[in-house]
């Protein structure tokens, strides 16, 4: 039986839908919006990074970033998220949410800022130092994901929370379609400006010496939207929940909510004290891990599990943009014609199928709950994957590319609609609050080690076996083919370590985390239950 909450957390509890909630949707989308756009739009400017610092004098091909150093270029943001996932996480239980989530904005508007300064002529030069940014801006990037994510679900009611933290992830579509939009006017702009010749004709005129500003500019526009919003971050109060449960001061708590819903709150201090009474225990308590224990491996396995698949679309992207003439041959175009076109093709797919996926979830979330559609994402994703694996030759013949590509992008829409919604939503709500942030860090952590795989790991096992069917400079691997049974495994996987994650929709987050229960009445539940089995 649970005690009688708060005042001031019922009041959040059943608040209506009123601006502070759309405001604070805003501030930490922006926030999300920011993270997208730094970390994929490295993507469209890896090749033009190639053409102009590795193209070797007289070589058929133009340039391309060696195996190691685009493994590097594009990975070590997702180190630096990582271990910024892990930091800031813990630092938000034991600051608050809103003392640290300033710093996260600030690392992210001087790394973005600086990657686009990167210095040096040389190429080893430019890459070292444009990964020693890239890293910080990970870095700071990994905060804002157990922050953005705890504010929204302790500021939301408990009818619309779903719905309103899966609207700050949705925002990571924007992103990934405002990068692919600035790229797009950036290159053409200078395309129009500065006119050059397809490799093929002149190789050494094909890129031209302003391409270089190119990729800078697109880098360092990742700072305004995070500038944009760091006065409104500096601005919103501590949540409730923290100040209330976590540093305890009722007074405090029901003086800032009482601001923010613009309600009489009582401040409760007896009554706040009997509920924190007995829970203080630690991430590697006892108590945690008979609480809460198979929650957080449930949380970080199907995160892990959905990175992987998701962030291994590298795998049949050029095939994709090939096969449909999206992306002709490299050495037909001049360096700024690629990145035009390789930016609209991606703009393309994050329209068609990134960005509906992310609002089927905000739509859906608190109708059939987080459960259903994890759990229904990853089903759907195994099925597309084993329908692009199978008959895989099949789909890479003239004439049935449509079909390829409408699987592909069945197979992402699904992801959004589906786990990498619910992955990051589910470790908001389920764990104590002074836990929360932390827990939430260490599933976002664990998707970030599934990413790094998925990214790099299968961008080796792809390769084909004969040198004919792999990239330059890359070992031979398993195949597109097998690879794809692979990644059908992995959903499979998450489909069935989704059963280890509770339904939280229609619940307080006190509810669910057991924050409202009672030392003793829980372990006559759990006697209850023991009883039940005998």
């Amino acid at each position: 039986m649970a005690k009688e909450n708060l005042q001031v957390l019922n009041a959040l509890d059943v608040a209506k839908t009123q601006w502070y909630h759309f405001s604070a949707i805003v501030i930490a989308g922006m926030g999300f919006f920011t993270d997208a756009y730094d970390l994929f739009c490295i993507s469209l400017v890896t090749k033009l990074l190639g053409r102009i610092y590795y193209t070797v004098p007289g070589y058929p091909k133009p340039g391309t970033l060696p195996p190691n150093v685009s493994a590097a270029v594009n990975g070590v943001a997702f180190c630096g998220t990582l271990t910024g996932q892990l930091f800031f996480g813990w630092l938000g239980d034991k600051l608050g949410r809103k003392r640290v989530y300033g710093m996260t904005l600030l690392l992210m508007v001087i790394a973005s800022l600086a990657s686009g300064l990167s210095f040096g002529s040389s190429p080893k030069g430019v890459m070292a130092t444009l990964c020693f940014f890239r890293f910080w801006l990970g870095f700071g990037i990994g905060g804002d994901y157990p922050l953005s994510a705890t504010i929204m679900s302790e500021y939301a009611n408990k009818k619309t929370r779903g719905a309103f933290i899966a609207a700050v992830f949705a925002m990571q579509g924007f992103g990934i379609l405002t990068g692919g939009i600035v790229t797009l006017i950036v290159s053409a702009a200078f395309k129009a400006r500065f006119p050059a010749q397809p490799y093929s004709v002149d190789p050494a005129g094909s890129t031209v010496p302003q391409a270089d500003y190119v990729w800078r500019i697109v880098l360092m526009f990742g700072a305004i939207p995070a500038v944009m919003t760091f006065y409104s971050r500096m601005k919103m109060p501590e949540t409730a929940r923290y100040t209330a449960l976590v540093e305890k001061n009722a007074k405090q708590a029901a003086s800032d909510m009482a601001q923010v819903l613009q309600v009489s709150l009582e401040e409760e201090p007896e009554k706040l004290e009997k509920i924190t009474r007995n829970k203080d225990y630690g991430l590697f308590s006892r108590q945690f891990l008979k609480r809460h224990g198979v929650h957080l491996l449930g949380t970080t396995t199907t995160w892990f599990l959905l990175d992987i698949a998701f962030y291994s679309q590298n795998l049949f992207q050029k095939d994709i943009f090939s096969a449909i003439n999206w992306l002709p041959k490299a050495a037909t175009m001049n360096a700024l014609e690629e990145v035009y076109k390789l930016s609209r093709a991606q703009t393309l797919i994050a329209l068609c199928g990134t960005v509906p996926g992310y609002w089927f979830t905000v739509a859906f979330i608190d109708i059939i709950g987080r459960f259903t559609i994890q759990l229904m994402g990853f089903f759907f994703m195994t099925v597309f994957m084993l329908g692009l694996a199978i008959p895989y030759h099949h789909w890479t013949t003239p004439g049935n590319h449509i079909g390829f590509v409408v699987m592909y992008g069945f197979t992402f829409f699904f992801a959004n609609f589906g786990p990498n919604a619910t992955t990051f939503i589910v470790p908001a709500e389920i764990f104590p609050a002074r836990l929360r942030s932390t827990c939430h860090g260490i599933s976002a952590a664990a998707g970030k080690a599934g990413a790094i795989i998925g990214a790099f790991g299968f961008l080796y096992a792809s390769q084909g076996k004969s040198p004919d069917k792999r990239d330059a400079g890359y070992p031979a691997g398993i195949g597109v083919k097998n690879s794809l049974f692979v990644l059908a495994g992995c959903n499979l996987l998450g489909f069935f370590f989704t059963f280890l994650v509770p339904e939280a929709k229609g619940k307080s987050l006190e509810e669910i985390s057991g924050d409202n229960i009672e030392e003793e009445e829980e372990e006559e539940e759990e006697e209850e239950k023991g009883a039940a089995y005998v």
